[in-house]
């Protein structure tokens, strides 16, 4: 048996060190027999327990790997961002209103939810916004809300009752615990600024903002919302790694299906995958072709039916298996 990947684990180094006092004990006890068979009764009955012992053992770290590489699919934390599309200023209203869905949601369910950076429009919504979340099977149930959302109704600032469309784009981006995703020095520039917003008197006295540019890509986080600036690099480095975790697995999904679509949306309404009607008080998700009623209600947070309809409906598509 190879107990080197158990000792070289945390989880599961003490359980192999005592597999080893064990193994020790196995061989004392085999020589003690070899030595004096008047002992062979005894010894066979100490033996048989030894083995129990070393079987319960290698099962107990066998789970615990098992549940490592469950977790490192689906991780317990996610960076959900959230921005702005087509729609002017009625989109960045639509982009809070799905913010606080998926917050309200996570913070029901218990799961721990953080605010890493937020940019708003001249009515106070999102232009973007990105939290970190927490929890348990925080990844497992909410991957498949990635996309462009859009809303259709009214907006309070119409004089004439003309319905608008406005759409937001939402990526729910995993944080792995081990990635090979490797970041040059080189190819990223920091900047730090002053902190907006409420959050005690340093704010506007320590450049505590930090935002990360990866010239590769272009790709540009930030994150504002912690009360030091190493941790603000620190959550943005994190941001940027899942990032290019998630370009690196879509570019690499796309060999082999030219039909996959990027997990990052571009909020363009031609990638739409969820439609809210509120003059019809009706949700369509387009990729299962299913409808929801009481939009008022899931908005505010209550959003278990079309999570479940999602599991669902991924479960089937592949050959009748649970994704989990």
């Amino acid at each position: 048996m190879d107990l080197e990947k158990y000792l070289q684990n945390s989880k599961t180094s003490y359980l192999a060190q005592n597999f080893q006092r064990l193994e020790k004990q196995e061989e004392e006890t085999r020589k003690m027999i070899e030595g004096d068979s008047s002992f062979a009764d005894l010894a066979q009955t100490e033996l048989e327990g030894l083995k129990l012992e070393k079987d319960e053992l290698w099962k107990q770290m066998e789970e615990i790997l098992k549940e490592e590489e469950v977790e490192e699919e689906f991780p317990n934390e996610v960076i959900l961002e959230v921005r702005a599309g087509a729609g002017g200023e009625e989109a960045s209203l639509f982009a809070e209103e799905l913010a606080h869905m998926y917050t309200t949601y996570a913070q029901n369910r218990g799961w721990v939810v953080h605010a890493v950076d937020e940019s708003r429009s001249a009515v106070g919504g999102y232009k973007e916004a990105s939290f970190e979340i927490r929890g348990k099977d925080v990844y497992k149930i909410l991957r498949f809300e990635t996309g462009v959302h859009r809303v259709q109704r009214v907006p309070a600032t119409e004089k004439i009752g003309r319905v608008h469309t406005s759409t937001a784009s939402v990526a729910i981006l995993p944080v792995r615990k081990k990635t090979n995703v490797i970041i040059n020095p080189v190819d990223i520039e920091i900047e730090t600024s002053r902190s907006g917003g409420a959050g005690g008197q340093n704010v506007n006295k320590v450049e505590t903002a930090v935002r990360i540019i990866h010239k590769p890509t272009g790709l540009d986080v930030r994150s504002t919302s912690q009360r030091s600036q190493l941790k603000n690099k620190e959550m943005a480095m994190s941001i940027l790694t899942a990032k290019l975790q998630m370009l690196k697995e879509t570019e690499e999904a796309a060999k082999y299906s030219s039909d996959r679509k990027s997990q990052i949306g571009t909020a363009d309404r031609s990638e739409k995958i969820r439609t809210y009607n509120i003059l019809q008080d009706r949700i369509t998700d387009h990729r299962i072709k299913q409808s929801w009623h009481n939009i008022e209600k899931i908005l505010a947070g209550s959003i278990e039916p079309i999570l479940e309809a999602m599991k669902e409906y991924n479960g089937q598509m592949v050959g009748g298996q649970d994704v989990e």
